[in-house]
């Protein structure tokens, strides 16, 4: 999981590793402090179980890399999840690590994922993950789908 924010100021070698996607700077900037408590970093969450059932996907399809998290207009609520396999991340991603698995969250997504939970359920009907996510307003009953 990422850092928490430091009561100093951070450089943005270390805004980056602590979720904040990477900006360039000329000169000038690179010279300038920027202080942690100005800026709101953004942050998702995923559970242990979730966590666990990333790594046994990527085993059993033999990929390397990340998993995307993003989200698409369309669905029967407005929007929908993508989730999907990614080599690496983009240039602008927000890159979140939870144990050994690494979630890429490219920064439009990022509005409506904030602060959202990935979990993983089992129940007697289905099983399968669980977004729990502060921005939807209403989701549609396959859960994959909500508005904003």
């Amino acid at each position: 999981m990422a850092e928490v924010a430091k009561r100093h100021p951070a450089s943005p070698h270390e805004l980056t590793q602590l979720g904040a996607p990477p900006q360039e700077q000329t000169a000038g900037e690179a010279q300038k402090q920027v202080d942690v408590d100005a800026i709101c970093l953004k942050q998702i969450y995923v559970t242990p179980k979730a966590v666990q059932k990333i790594r046994e996907a990527f085993a059993r399809e033999g990929v390397r890399g990340g998993l995307r998290l993003g989200v698409l207009g369309g669905g029967c609520s407005g929007l929908s999840y993508q989730f999907k396999f990614a080599p690496e991340p983009r240039p602008r991603d927000h890159v979140f690590e939870f144990e050994d698995v690494r979630v890429f969250v490219d920064p439009k997504s990022m509005l409506f994922l904030d602060g959202m939970t990935l979990d993983w359920q089992d129940s007697l009907m289905q099983s399968g993950f669980v977004f729990n996510n502060p921005h939807a307003q209403k989701s549609c009953g396959c859960g994959t789908s909500f508005s904003a």
